[in-house]
């Protein structure tokens, strides 16, 4: 009975576009991406004649610049660039992150001698599973340059679009094609993406590349490997603001409070490195040792 059981729960395994390498996956597919695309531009999918990937690594400028690592970058055929990331833990300075991104990938559009008027229009969207905007139910929002008094908007060179899948309402009638989109990618479990597919084609093909993908042992691993270091990280962030507090509840112990200094240096010497700060600007601001350094990229890396 037991093995049976088991058999069953791995038959029932399906991968979950919120883990960023499903969605990379599911983003390989043309007719998926051209579906999303025009829910979030609110087009017919045929009004989308042609996306490409591109390179999801932005170039750097110069020697100390951070790399811009973006999870999938689509180029239309307007010319128009849309950045899309999955993220599912939260994440501090999120949008100072993704202000970055926007920022980077519009002026990598252009060299030294190019006019202005090739700058085409670029999109950062950020699907979120977990809530970044605390004060509201709004389960998306599109921002733009606008006139702080009027509303005006300035250009539309330049915007962003926060999908929040921890707070989609309950399902009604009539939905629009991105909030049906919006429950798909937020997804838990086989029966969700199933009953989806049964009432919309791009669904179905994209469930159908969710079961080739969950079937891929190769893949499987990889997807595995993932949700592993996602999971990790979210350990370590926990870890470090209960070492963080309880070093504030031991104050007056000096031994407590020089291990949780060493913890938090520790802790923000190894998210400089994730964000590949050069080596020397991490001990400008940290007073780091080329040892500590050395310790946490080998925990890293």
């Amino acid at each position: 009975m037991r093995r049976n059981q088991k058999n069953v729960t791995e038959d029932d395994f399906i991968m979950l576009p919120t883990v960023d390498f499903c969605f990379k996956e599911l983003m390989q597919n043309e007719n998926i991406r051209k579906g999303i695309v025009a829910a979030l531009l609110k087009l017919h999918p045929e009004d989308v004649e042609k996306t490409d990937l591109m390179p999801t690594i932005l170039q750097k400028q110069y020697e100390d610049d951070k790399y811009g690592i973006l999870d999938v970058r689509v180029k239309l055929k307007n010319g128009v660039q849309i950045d899309f990331e999955m993220q599912v833990v939260y994440y501090d300075y999120w949008a100072n992150r993704s202000a970055y991104y926007l920022g980077k990938m519009y002026v990598d559009q252009i060299r030294e001698g190019d006019s202005y008027d090739r700058l085409q229009k670029c999109i950062q969207v950020s699907i979120l599973d977990h809530t970044y905007f605390q004060d509201d139910e709004k389960c998306y929002r599109r921002i733009a340059l606008c006139d702080t008094e009027t509303g005006k908007e300035y250009t539309d060179l330049l915007e962003m679009h926060i999908l929040e899948l921890s707070k989609l309402p309950p399902e009604q009638k009539n939905e629009t094609d991105l909030l049906q989109w919006m429950r798909f990618l937020g997804g838990k479990c086989r029966e969700d993406f199933k009953k989806m597919a049964e009432n919309n084609s791009t669904f179905e093909e994209a469930y159908d590349v969710l079961d080739r993908l969950s079937a891929d042992e190769k893949k499987r691993l990889e997807y595995e490997a993932r949700q592993k270091a996602i999971r990790d990280h979210d350990i370590m962030m926990k870890t470090a603001k209960r070492l963080g507090l309880e070093a504030g509840i031991a104050e007056g112990r000096e031994k407590g409070i020089a291990e949780g200094r060493e913890q938090e240096k520790r802790n923000i010497i190894r998210e400089m490195l994730q964000d590949h700060i050069p080596d020397y600007k991490i001990k400008q601001y940290t007073g780091a040792t080329d040892k500590e350094i050395s310790e946490e990229k080998s925990r890293l890396f």
